[in-house]
């Protein structure tokens, strides 16, 4: 048992530090999401827009509106805003909703490595499952995480319970017998 134990050391990953809790809260628009625009009144200021590199939306009438790092009720009030300083609308009622999030990455010791789509509440383990189970040289207790937050990246140590967000990079290792 104890020669099991200092082997599991010796896996990869085993020796990064934990990712830092980042506080639950509201989704953040980034480069690759696609979110449905409704304006009320107006049918071309309302259709499914793409989220840019640059972190923009391209709206008819509008332009070019920031919408990385908003969340989806900041960048509906960003577009209310706009349309009344254009003086497209008197009194817009906008609303945002996500279509479809940044996709995750899972690389390593799964069966199918590679992109996936993300779906709100994914673990590491459900992201294991959707890239086809781990292989039989996986480790199993834990992943590493590489989480971007648009200027810069963490990687950090993971349980399997652990959450994913979009946009993630989620490595699984292989075990040293």
């Amino acid at each position: 048992m104890a020669g099991t134990l200092a082997l599991s050391g010796c896996s990869g990953g085993a020796d990064l530090p934990p990712l830092p809790d980042q506080a639950s809260s509201a989704y953040s628009l980034g480069p690759g999401d696609e979110v449905r625009v409704i304006t009320v009144g107006e049918d071309s200021l309302s259709g499914d827009f793409h989220v840019s590199d640059a972190g923009n939306v391209a709206m008819p009438m509008l332009g070019a509106i920031k919408a990385a790092g908003m969340t989806t009720t900041q960048l509906g009030d960003e577009i209310e805003a706009e349309a009344k300083n254009r003086s497209i609308l008197r009194d817009p009622q906008v609303s945002v909703e996500v279509t479809n999030y940044r996709p995750i990455f899972v690389l390593g010791e799964v069966a199918k490595p590679g992109q996936y789509p993300y779906q709100p509440g994914m673990t590491v383990l459900t992201a294991v499952t959707v890239a086809g189970g781990f292989t039989y040289r996986a480790v199993e207790d834990y992943a590493s995480i590489v989480r971007s937050n648009g200027k810069t990246s963490v990687e950090g140590k993971v349980q399997r319970q652990s959450f994913v967000k979009p946009g993630d990079v989620v490595t699984i290792y292989e075990r040293h017998f």
